[in-house]
């Protein structure tokens, strides 16, 4: 086996030639033909497909060198098979290993990883057993009726967009067909305290329970979302208020094992906060909600897409697929945002957790070993479901002067049963065929002799379809879109796994609220908002 080595992106062959190939033109290209050969299969019954894509023979097989070269399947592996790939940490990487092993046994200092999160997974799982059957109650002894999670970046946007995904899911719970959370479920992550007022509304606390995830168990909006929650018990009556809260955070953390707590679940540093929603971070909620059942099937379709982006050939491997014409998109067209545009109402905060898992994962400038790049790495990411968006930003997309890449998700089937015909068609029928004439208009454009109404055109899409959201589909599509971060990162050698950027602002924040110290500057914004120093 051939030796890894890590190399940026400009010296890599492959892209250096195709720095030279001609570029081809979007509308010659599209074809009814083209469709069915650049469908590929994600998993889950989901299915990527690139024919709107800028994307020729010529260009994908330079494409396919710079996979080849940058050697990212055995990079994969590596990852897989607990190598140190966080280099910026000295850390392993190992959200895959939450849904299925797919490579070595990893155990370090003797201890299995796989085996500590399925008895994590089997832990929280029993005690949302408990929960629903009531044999675990609120302090008082009543039945809980509602769930509050209060986390804040990675242990809130991706689990809270998998809630909001699965709300209009049918499913089977105690034998019995059901739609919507087996119990209330609801979200802090803001320590603007509106945030809580609002998530807290109409709740009683004694019957609320509340899940506090951090795994460093110092997260400062956490901890004060956490005293807000546990000032709300009291005064609602609760005589020990922690007995209503379970924890998910690091076995060393401040909170771990508390005796004071409900309970206590475990996640460990190996697992970065915006991959950590198939762990007990997203798992503790989700079963809670719907059940460990509905959670095992998200487990199962991530396992899915994990396994097909193993395979070498990217014209067999979506995320792979995806993540080559996204840095010819990036590198070699110069484009600098991605909108992720959801035909479904169920994925209205999926964006958002793109945002961070794709900004945050590879917003760097310097390479693996800590050395300024030549080239741009992560792009800008935004969207909003459809057909919301044609409304809103779909204006510049279509004639600004700025080309954006689009990724198109859409749907046969919608969640519910709350179609109805109208007007010779159906709400999902009219759903589907906005998203079939977007595709369309961005990439042919219209010519008209009056400039306001002329489209230009060559906007480039592609497009992730399936018959129906389910978790099993809602997982695999989580883990292309991880999957899909991570093969850039490698690509452009930059660490996708830690998040230094976000560091400054915190310890300026610790600053302010010490006294502002002595800088002019920092103290001057403070007053303005009315920070007293």
């Amino acid at each position: 086996m051939a030796r890894i080595e890590y190399r940026n992106l400009d010296r890599v062959e492959s892209f250096t030639r195709l720095l030279e190939v001609e570029r081809p033109n979007l509308s010659a290209l599209l074809c009814a033909d083209r469709l069915a050969e650049s469908e590929i299969p994600i998993g889950a019954g989901l299915v990527y497909n690139y024919a709107a894509k800028p994307v020729d023979q010529p260009i994908l097989a330079q494409l396919q060198g710079i996979a080849d070269e940058q050697q990212l399947i055995a990079k994969y592996r590596e990852i897989l098979d607990g190598g140190i790939m966080n280099a910026g940490e000295g850390r392993m990487v190992l959200h895959h290993l939450c849904r299925g092993k797919l490579g070595a046994d990893v155990a370090p200092e003797g201890r299995s990883v796989r085996e500590f999160y399925e008895e994590q997974r089997g832990r929280f799982g029993d005690f949302a057993r408990a929960v629903h059957g009531g044999s675990i109650t609120a302090a008082g002894g009543s039945a809980f009726t509602s769930i509050v999670q209060i986390g804040i970046g990675g242990s809130d946007l991706g689990p809270r967009a998998l809630f909001l995904a699965l709300l209009g899911h049918e499913y089977e719970y105690a034998g019995k067909r059901r739609r919507g959370p087996l119990l209330e479920t609801r979200f802090i992550s803001n320590v603007d305290p509106d945030d809580a007022a609002i998530a807290l509304r109409g709740l009683d606390p004694q019957t609320t329970l509340f899940i506090v995830v951090s795994k460093s168990g110092t997260t400062q909006e956490t901890l004060t979302n956490e005293a807000l929650a546990i000032r709300w018990l009291s005064g609602g009556g609760v005589a020990s208020p922690k007995k209503q809260i379970v924890v998910v955070t690091s076995e060393t953390s401040p909170m771990a094992r508390s005796a004071d707590y409900l309970d206590s679940f475990f996640i460990d540093d190996f697992i970065g906060g915006r991959y950590s929603s198939t762990s007990a971070v997203g798992g503790t909620v989700l079963s809670l909600a719907y059940g460990p059942e509905v959670f095992e099937e998200l487990l199962a379709g991530a396992h899915e897409a994990d396994r097909l982006a193993l395979d070498p050939v990217a014209a067999n491997n979506a995320a792979l697929m995806d993540a080559l014409i996204g840095v010819y998109e990036r590198n070699v067209l110069g484009l600098p945002a991605t909108a992720v545009l959801p035909y479904s109402q169920a994925l209205i905060r999926f964006p958002a957790h793109l945002q961070q898992l794709d900004m945050e994962s590879n917003g760097k400038q310097v390479n693996r070993d800590g050395e300024p790049v030549a080239y741009d790495t992560g792009p800008i990411i935004f969207g909003e479901p459809g057909t919301n968006g044609q409304h809103s930003f779909y204006q510049l997309l279509h004639q600004g002067t700025s080309v954006i890449p689009l990724q198109f998700i859409g749907f046969r089937q919608n969640q519910s049963d709350a179609d109805l015909d109208f007007d010779g068609s159906s709400s999902q029928t009219k759903l589907t065929a906005n998203l079939t004439a977007q595709i369309v208009a961005f990439a042919l454009g219209k010519r008209d002799d009056n400039a306001n109404k002329n489209f230009p055109g060559g906007r480039p899409s592609s497009l992730i379809h399936g018959d129906r959201l389910t978790p099993a589909s809602l997982g695999a599509l989580l883990a292309h879109y991880e999957n899909k971060v991570m093969f850039q990162g490698l690509i452009w050698n930059i660490n996708s796994f830690d998040q230094e950027g976000v560091q400054l602002g915190k310890v300026l924040t610790k600053k302010v609220l010490a006294g502002g110290g002595s800088d002019p500057v920092l103290a001057g914004y403070a007053r303005l908002l009315g920070v007293t120093l």
